[in-house]
């Protein structure tokens, strides 16, 4: 479920960055929400089917089966949406042409890479768990390390370098979970926070003409 809720941001952050409208928005929401209902009802059916019977029973595993083909049908159907809605109506050339026009500043890529390691400092006080530079109910590290791959993704607009920044923003996480500094939590609530605040400020700052 964590993994479904955190493709769910995901998804609605690239939404934002691809401008997509209202009504596209919405229909991605719903598929995306399509599927996160259908794993909460195959896990319900799973947990009855083993509360009633922990033996091997044809109609158990029927059951099972079923629900689980529920899900992969939603999640199918999530993708082909999503492909249609991303890759059609040539959206990324507009929004190279956004960025080509008003090319982000030095100095707002700056400060908002200041404005992440603030919120972080500030959920470190009030968290009161960690230091400074360690430790936290944020990872600030994931935080950054999502900021600068959201920042990549506006600046350099192709898939393979987006691509890239993502999987060295999830390596940097994965080595605050892997050195035990952070929960699996605190890294996902910091990799949350960088990618969507810096989506959003420069979703806002570059209007499409």
């Amino acid at each position: 479920m964590r993994f479904h809720f955190l493709t769910l941001v995901l998804v609605l952050t690239l939404g934002m960055l691809f401008r997509l409208s209202r009504a596209e928005l919405a229909v991605l929401f719903l598929v995306v929400s399509a599927v996160l209902i259908a794993e909460m009802i195959n896990t319900a059916i799973e947990s009855v089917v083993d509360m009633i019977t922990q033996a091997y029973h044809p109609l158990a595993k029927l059951a099972k089966d079923i629900a689980a083909g529920a899900v992969l049908i939603a999640a199918i159907n999530a993708v082909i949406v999503g492909a249609i809605l991303f890759l059609g109506n040539q959206q990324l050339p507009r929004i190279r042409v956004a960025v080509e026009e008003q090319p982000l500043p030095v100095s707002v890529i700056i400060g908002v890479s200041a404005l992440v390691i603030i919120i972080v400092m500030i959920s470190k006080i009030y968290g009161g768990k960690g230091s400074i530079l360690a430790g936290g109910i944020v990872s600030g590290h994931s935080a950054l390390a999502f900021c600068l791959a959201a920042t990549i993704m506006y600046r350099a607009m192709d898939l393979f370098s987006a691509c890239l920044a993502i999987a060295l923003a999830a390596l940097v996480a994965q080595s605050r979970v892997e050195g035990k500094i952070h929960t699996l939590q605190e890294v996902i609530l910091g990799g949350l926070l960088g990618i969507v605040l810096t989506s959003t400020i420069y979703t806002v700052h570059l209007p499409l003409r």
